[in-house]
């Protein structure tokens, strides 16, 4: 037996399956499974009998029918005028300058009289800190290694002596020797004008090679010739003639009429007066102011002058330092003395 399962229809518990007398398995699918009553369902689309036209393209297409032609309006131009507009009222010559500026009056600059030049009475040093601190050493003068230049008199006579002909000797060379040339002796018997080909080649006795193409049996005909072809009936000469000129039509026509010289630049251009640009830019003329100048800097009112140290370098023993060593060198290291420092009460 199979196993049993519950029927989805009546929820009972049924055998998948049972055997017929003759040992069959017959599976219970009419009774588990039962075929369900489904209509159909309908359509939602309305009918539309299509009707063909009787008129070739008859029928109008979708964007025919949803397409409204508008009127197309021209777009109002947001662009000035290039007319040029003048004004019919002056210039009052007032700007934005004229009516902020407010003129200060300027303060009287003092002249301060030119001093006079006073010559020093002491003498100048025109020795500076080189000339000063390095006086040079004392030695011997440079010697000349130069050698003594003896004169020679144009009398003098020349020896004819050279170091290129003290040097160099003449030397003797031997004449070549001639290469003595053999006499020629001709040889003796006579010569052999056999080569190898003519001794060593057997003539054999070929036959003629009879041509394998087929016999022609010419016609002697006396007929004159009638220069007929079958190209020449099939494809007969045709007349050519030479293509024209392919011309754009003008569209714009010549002007008939005589050029008065007049261009479009000049009928239309209207010629305005320049007028000057007044300036604005204040008269440059010195203000002299009557309060004398206080001749107060920050520099000389807050400057302190200091004391100038001397150098301890310059001492041989400096003050208030305690000499220590000298270096391989011959440095000499100095150490500063403290002192004790006293406490007031």
């Amino acid at each position: 037996m199979g196993r049993g399962g519950l029927c989805p229809q009546t929820g009972t518990q049924s055998s998948s399956g049972h055997k017929d007398g003759d040992g069959a398995l017959r599976t219970n699918i009419h009774d588990d499974y039962r075929v369900w009553d489904i209509q159909k369902s309908e359509f939602y689309k309305p009918e539309q009998t299509y009707y063909p036209p009787t008129v070739k393209f008859g029928n109008s297409t979708t964007f025919q029918d949803d397409y409204v032609p508008q009127e197309i309006k021209p777009r109002q131009s947001c662009k000035p005028s290039s007319a040029v507009k003048r004004s019919t009222a002056p210039f009052n010559g007032a700007t934005s300058h004229r009516l902020d500026y407010v003129p200060h009056q300027l303060e009287f600059k003092f002249a301060r009289p030119k001093e006079v030049y006073k010559p020093t009475h002491q003498p100048f040093e025109d020795l500076t800190t080189h000339r000063y601190d390095f006086q040079g050493l004392v030695g011997e003068a440079a010697k000349i290694c130069r050698p003594a230049y003896n004169r020679v008199a144009q009398n003098a006579h020349f020896e004819g002596s050279t170091e290129f002909r003290e040097s160099f000797q003449p030397w003797e060379i031997p004449p070549p020797e001639a290469k003595k040339v053999p006499e020629y002796v001709p040889p003796t018997g006579a010569m052999q004008c056999d080569s190898t080909s003519h001794l060593d080649y057997i003539p054999h006795q070929a036959k003629r090679v009879v041509p394998i193409r087929p016999v022609s049996h010419r016609r002697n005909n006396n007929f004159p010739f009638q220069g007929k072809s079958t190209t020449k009936e099939d494809f007969p000469a045709w007349e050519i003639c030479r293509q024209e000129l392919i011309k754009k039509q003008q569209q714009i026509p010549n002007p008939s009429g005589k050029f008065d010289g007049l261009s479009t630049f000049r009928s239309h251009y209207v010629p305005h007066a320049l007028i000057p640009t007044e300036s604005c830019k204040p008269l440059n003329v010195p203000f002299k102011s009557s309060s004398p100048f206080d001749d107060v800097t920050l520099y000389s009112t807050e400057y302190t002058p200091k004391k100038q140290e001397i150098c301890p370098a310059s001492y041989p023993s400096p003050p208030g330092y305690i000499f220590e060593n000298t270096n391989s060198r011959g440095h000499k290291f100095f150490r500063k003395v403290t002192t004790p420092t006293v406490k007031a009460f």
